[in-house]
């Protein structure tokens, strides 16, 4: 149960503490009091979305706290749980289960264990067909756990054998996309025909020919440099030192002049042999430019540099002869996987024998809370289909829906597509009356369900949520006095004017002041009258 909740900066609600208790709990109150704020931070700390326009004006943040008192869970050694979430103006999220930090995920799928909202329009989880079969085994009990119990553990078995065939490329399809991708990969690289070192001769060869015409003009000035003059001139000048070569010391000279000679004519030969070779047509530029941006392509897809494309390739040709004779392995899986499967169908067809036989039960117990529940025409139909082919979910092969019909003669139909929102929260408590000894969620939250309704669906409306806050804490938000008047404990709900700010007040009123908003809200106004009516609803409690 919720013991405590503590709410701060939420619209017109600034600091706003709650002392709840077990049983019965009604809020009332003024419109735009703030009835209607006080649920919702519920569903905020139960992990629903949080608009920044919440946040009270001048504020930047806002904080929700709840005390849980639940003597049999694991996260707190006395029972007592803290829960809190707190909310800035930039988006920050802090969620807590007794200090330690948790996401909105794990605060929901917390939360959703401890309290179950329910509103006009908002009877999510009865709207929700998944929910349905839940309802269903709930309803029949220990018969049908032993059984999904031992169904589980197959279909938990099953789903990890999946696993490992997908993983292990059992699956066919997977297996030759997968296999078409590697060989498209082995081939792409194969036929390119890459060789050690090539990339860095294309480069240079590229590079002579991006500089070209600037090597053959500059080879050919240096060629007939040498050619017409240099050599020439040299020449003429060893002729004369020969005239003189008798005398030593000029001797000397010719000789260095001679080599000097010889090694310019070798630069000679050199630079034209050079100057005949430079020539580069379109074609062999392109070609070289093609083949490097072939390179460049693969370098981007499967390595740096060619030696570890090559390596790659090589492990392609490993993996893709892998794959291929995988299949013994797997032929020993789907074997074990086809014998898991038809442990699974078996169980699945004796749960389906019991869900059908069951749901025909819970269906007339559902139409007996109607028809207590002034919903006199309306007959519900709890459906169960077996579904063909191996869809084995967690649940079996069953396919459950609660179909409605709320006139005579009229076609059944979903619950989504034909119950208005008052029908929705009869049928809500009708499921929730039949439920009340298996509903493990301790907290039940009502938020004006009763618009719709008066009269005698409004009286029993209450005595099924009275019927139900035996075994549950309910939080009833309402405008009815039939409703008002069951309370274990009533709230009043009102809001104050201070300092040209508005915010919110709760009281827990006695018997007497109980007795006078019964009045208040069953006449408009507290009259002699009223106060009489307001006892003898009282009375009837």
């Amino acid at each position: 149960m919720i013991t405590t909740i503590n709410i701060k900066n939420i619209g017109i609600i600034d600091d706003l503490s709650i002392n709840l208790n077990q049983g019965f709990n009604v809020l009332t109150g003024e419109t735009g009091a703030g009835k209607t704020l006080i649920i919702g931070s519920l569903g905020i700390i139960s992990g629903d979305r949080f608009s920044k326009e919440m946040i009270r004006k001048g504020e930047n943040h806002s904080y929700i706290e709840a005390c849980i008192y639940m003597p049999e869970n694991e996260s707190s050694i006395d029972g007592n749980i803290i829960v809190s979430r707190e909310i800035y103006s930039n988006g920050r999220n802090l969620c807590k289960i007794n200090g330690r930090l948790v996401t909105v995920n794990e605060l929901k799928e917390f939360m959703k264990k401890i309290i179950d909202i329910h509103g006009q329009n908002e009877n999510q989880t009865l709207l929700d067909k998944s929910s349905h079969i839940g309802y269903l085994d709930s309803f029949i009990g220990e018969e049908i756990l032993r059984l999904k119990t031992e169904y589980r553990k197959l279909y938990n078995e099953n789903q990890e054998i999946i696993k490992q065939l997908k993983e292990n490329y059992g699956d066919d399809k997977e297996k030759q996309r997968k296999l078409d991708l590697l060989r498209y990969q082995y081939n792409e690289i194969e036929e390119a025909k890459l060789k050690l070192g090539e990339e860095e001769k294309l480069e240079e060869q590229r590079k002579l020919i991006l500089n070209s015409e600037k090597i053959v003009e500059n080879l050919k000035v240096c060629d007939e440099v040498l050619s017409e003059s240099t050599i020439d001139n040299i020449n003429v000048a060893i002729r004369a030192l020969e005239k003189i070569d008798d005398i030593n010391e000029y001797k000397e000279k010719l000789l260095q002049l001679k080599n000097v000679y010889y090694d310019i004519q070798e630069i000679s030969r050199d630079i034209s042999s050079l100057r005949q070779d430079i020539y580069f047509d379109d074609e062999e530029r392109d070609e070289i430019e093609e083949r490097l941006n072939l390179i460049y392509t693969l370098k981007r897809k499967y390595g740096n540099t060619i030696e570890e494309i090559l390596r790659y390739k090589d492990e392609l040709e490993n993996e893709i002869y892998e794959i291929e004779n995988l299949e013994e392995e797997n032929i020993k899986r789907r074997k074990i996987q086809k014998e898991t499967e038809e442990k699974m169908l078996e169980i699945a067809i004796r749960l389906n024998k019991i869900r059908e036989r069951e749901a025909k039960i819970l269906s007339e117990k559902i139409n007996k809370e109607l028809q207590d529940l002034e919903m006199k025409q309306a007959k519900c139909n709890v459906k169960v289909k077996f579904k063909d082919g191996n869809c084995f979910d967690k649940n079996g092969l069953d396919d459950v829906e609660i179909m409605i019909c709320t006139n005579i003669g009229a076609e059944e139909k979903p619950l989504y597509k034909i119950a208005s929102g008052g029908e929705m929260s009869r049928i809500m408590l009708a499921i929730k009356s039949i439920l009340n000894d298996v509903d493990e969620v301790p907290v039940l939250i009502f938020d004006e369900i009763d618009t719709g309704i008066s009269g005698k669906a409004a009286k029993a409306v209450s005595e099924k949520m009275k019927n139900i806050a035996k075994n549950h804490q309910i939080l009833c938000v309402t405008h009815l006095a039939s409703i008002a008047a069951k309370g274990d404990y009533n709230y009043f709900i009102s809001k104050e004017v201070e300092d040209n700010k508005t915010r919110t007040k709760i009281e827990l009123l006695d018997e007497e002041k109980t007795i006078k908003e019964i009045a208040r809200i069953s006449s408009g106004e507290i009259t002699d009258i009223a106060i009489k009516h307001a006892r003898e609803l009282r009375m009837v409690v």
